[in-house]
């Protein structure tokens, strides 16, 4: 009886072992998606291959979300790994499956996607717009379209095409293309395989850089918020947290950053784009090896010396200008000789003394200014001097702006031709207005290039680095 006793008793310990094992692993946390990433050392994000998003660069991926995303991924102290896929209509879709932990591919907010994913608030703001080729009728309205109109399949242009027909035009008719993005269908029209395309106004503007032939016909939407996705659930801690970054970063970083990518859109003075195009195919290969051997041993970008002898001579090495300014870079005759350039009309000599003096300029920047706009006010120095700059450096300063921002800077340049202002300075007047917009084409055809001959770079030469380094360290930081 005994023995029985200890039986029973014996199971029932190990029974209430076994529960209790139950019990603790049932009640255990599992980890959050936040504590997934951090535990992963990765954060993976389902994106597209666009100028407004993501794209190689000389540097590596880069693009208006795509550096957000990286700050974001830095601040959790994890990698940040893309995937590529070819339109928004897919990332949702990898979203919603919880095979990656964001989607940023410029997705337009809408009530039917809010239903699938959990969208942040929003990073950009756009229009749909309805695109045409310039060679083309513009139409006036959905109505009066007469060829081909494709969208990508799935998108926010999809849906919207929809409401316009249910609404006002029932006899609207599209074609959504499965494997497509806008970039895709963009290029599409420019080329012209397709009639029309919708896309997003930042897109556009972006793509009309190198494809000057597409003309925006009409607006289709107000203003829609672009946002990321997150997956829906009850755990938001990778929410919660995002959330807390897009609402916590710095303005002024984020002013930078659409600065960056979007500054210059907007500015259609510039776009001598088609013949640009024309040239970079026509002038640029006589050129190229020559802007590449002294991109190479000073330390800058070729596209960035390329951009700044189209502006100044077109790329033609016989240019003089009403100044006696000449060749290629255009150097005035001091800069020539200080630069050791014998023959200012010899296109090698020419882009060594031009790249020579711009290095010599981001050398004598205060260390304070970082890049981009440390390259753009040693441009607008290149263009007027670096003593009308630290002068309009100075106004900005005074007048409560960052004196490290171009943004800020080039309104005071502006001002350095009006006496109230350049009186206040200590080399006076200067046509500030040309060196903005000297930067501002610079930039252009800079982004043209960069688009035309993709990510590759030339690597700047040790010596070319450790010499900006050392100059860097020792440059003073106020202006």
């Amino acid at each position: 009886m005994m023995a029985v006793r200890g039986q029973v008793w014996a199971v029932r310990s190990v029974l209430v072992v076994a529960i209790a094992l139950v019990v603790l692993t049932t009640c255990s946390p599992h980890p959050g998606r936040l504590e997934k990433v951090r535990g992963n050392g990765v954060l993976r994000v389902a994106t597209t291959n666009s100028p407004t998003t993501c794209f190689d660069g000389p540097s590596g991926p880069t693009g208006y979300e795509c550096d957000l995303l990286r700050t974001f991924a830095e601040k959790l102290g994890v990698k940040l790994e893309l995937v590529y896929l070819a339109n928004g209509a897919q990332v949702l879709d990898y979203v919603a499956g919880g095979k990656v932990d964001i989607g940023a591919a410029g997705i337009n907010v809408t009530v039917a996607r809010s239903e699938m994913v959990r969208f942040t608030k929003p990073v950009q703001t756009v229009r749909q717009q309805l695109v045409y080729r310039a060679d083309q009728r513009k139409p006036r309205d959905p109505g009066d379209l007469d060829g081909k109109l494709a969208v990508p399949l799935g998108s926010s242009m999809a849906e919207r095409l929809v409401q316009l027909r249910a609404s006002r035009y029932p006899t609207l008719q599209w074609l959504e293309v499965p494997d497509a993005g806008g970039n895709d269908l963009l290029a599409r029209v420019a080329d012209g395989e397709l009639t029309y395309t919708i896309a997003n106004s930042d897109l556009v503007a972006l793509n009309r850089r190198h494809a000057p032939k597409l003309r925006v016909a009409f607006d289709l939407s107000g203003n829609e918020d672009i946002a990321w996705a997150l997956p829906v659930g009850r755990d938001s801690s990778l929410y919660d947290e995002v959330q807390q970054y897009l609402t916590t970063y710095p303005k002024e970083e984020l002013a930078r950053l659409r600065d960056r990518h979007f500054g210059v859109v907007e500015n259609d003075e510039y776009l001598g784009v088609v013949r640009f195009v024309g040239d970079v195919k026509a002038l640029l290969p006589k050129y190229q090896r020559h802007f590449e051997d002294a991109a190479e041993r000073y330390g800058i970008d070729w596209r960035t010396l390329a951009a700044v002898g189209y502006q100044e001579s077109k790329w033609d090495p016989d240019a003089v200008s009403y100044t006696g300014v000449r060749g290629i870079m255009m150097l005035t005759t001091d800069t020539a000789q200080h630069m050791e350039v014998k023959d200012r009309e010899d296109a090698a000599q020419s882009i060594e003394g031009g790249a020579r003096y711009l290095q010599q300029l981001l050398r004598k920047m205060p260390a304070s200014i970082a890049e981009p706009d440390r390259t753009w006010m040693a441009l607008a120095a290149y263009n007027q001097g670096l003593g009308h700059l630290h002068d309009a450096r100075k106004l900005a300063q005074k007048l409560g702006k960052n004196p490290n921002l171009w943004q800020d800077v080039q309104d005071s340049l502006r001002r350095l031709s009006q006496e109230q202002w350049y009186s206040q300075t200590k080399h006076g007047y200067a046509r500030g207005g040309e060196a903005v917009h000297f930067v501002t084409n610079v930039r252009s055809y800079y982004d043209v290039l960069l688009w035309m001959t993709g990510g590759t770079t030339v690597a700047p030469s040790t010596e070319a680095q450790a010499a900006a380094i050392k100059s860097a360290a020792e440059t003073p930081a106020d202006p």
